[in-house]
């Protein structure tokens, strides 16, 4: 059976975000003896300009019942694409005969606006997954993992390069995992990658608090991360009954002051396991986790790897 794969173009679109599942599903059709037919599609059958305007050859949209998997890319023409009302149209009816739809990266705002991902657990590009809750509030965005099945037939993968994550995972559901790991060789990349996004996202700082002795705090915390910060000492800084400072520190910044305090000492270690060549031992002491069995805890569950891998991925220094 060759089951057809119909990626999505417009102008302005981000070309891994095509390129990478249509090479991961060609070739697998090269080692399934033509298990997938792929395609990349326009509505006017022209050539997509991509948004570093290379641009990528492109047949006109298919039959809409004609199709297996049916793929939306993101990319910085993503707002302009989602205004297209005959476009919209058109994947509203595609993906309600597609057995699933897949959306990668920004892609998912493509998907939502079809009304594909309601009530859904989604996921998108890091960078993006607030301007996606609040705009969808009926979805429920998840920034961590690198793709997430949101329903028995729809797929949304992470930024940009996770739809290769999400292709080679939909090429194991088809064809085996035998299958999958040759083309993930071939391609040089891990069959499932470790850990989830937020290994890769830049560090989002909350704004500051509106109250200046919240302020103050927040600064005293992130010029000395490897302090005590305990609460009473923070909320004697701001001159306030620790649980009054507790319910005043969460409703300014969001999160409670000790959460506030590990994603410091973990922005500081993550800082350093980058710039230097200090032991994870040191790291975790001078940040103020105390051991590095803590620190271990701790960037697994915000991070989704350990810190000697994180190092291993992402270290500035040279050997």
């Amino acid at each position: 059976m060759t089951r057809s794969v119909v990626i999505v173009g417009f102008p302005g679109v981000q070309g891994l975000d095509i390129v990478g599942p249509h090479d991961v599903f060609t070739g697998a059709a090269l080692l399934t003896e033509g298990g997938y037919r792929v395609s990349v599609v326009s509505q006017d059958g022209q050539p997509i300009s991509t948004s570093t305007s290379l641009a990528v050859v492109a047949h006109a949209m298919p039959d809409p019942g004609d199709i297996d998997t049916l793929v939306l890319p993101g990319g910085p023409g993503i707002d302009a694409a989602r205004q297209d009302r005959d476009l919209v149209a058109w994947i509203k009816t595609a993906a309600s005969n597609s057995r699933r739809v897949v959306s990668v990266c920004t892609g998912a705002f493509l998907a939502a606006t079809a009304g594909l991902l309601d009530g859904c657990r989604v996921t998108t590009h890091w960078a993006f997954a607030d301007q996606l809750a609040r705009e969808f509030p009926g979805i429920t965005v998840d920034p961590e993992p690198i793709f997430v099945r949101s329903s028995a037939c729809v797929w949304t993968a992470a930024g940009v390069s996770a739809g290769i994550d999400l292709s080679l995972a939909l090429v194991e559901e088809d064809y085996g995992g035998e299958v999958a790991q040759a083309v993930a060789r071939w391609l040089v990349v891990y069959l499932r990658r470790p850990g989830g996004q937020l290994q890769f996202a830049a560090p989002l700082w909350i704004p500051r608090a509106g109250r200046q002795s919240i302020r103050d705090v927040q600064e005293a915390i992130e010029a000395e991360p490897g302090a005590a910060h305990s609460i009473s000492g923070l909320a004697q800084q701001a001159a306030m009954s620790p649980r009054h400072f507790t319910r005043v520190f969460t409703e300014q910044i969001g999160e409670s002051p000790g959460a506030y305090v590990e994603r410091v000492r973990t922005e500081a270690a993550r800082c350093q396991l980058e710039e230097t060549d200090d032991t994870v031992v040191t790291i975790a002491e001078r940040c103020g986790f105390g051991t590095s069995e803590t620190m271990r805890r701790t960037f697994i569950r915000r991070i989704g790897i350990p810190p000697d891998q994180y190092r291993r991925s992402f270290s500035w220094t040279i050997s």
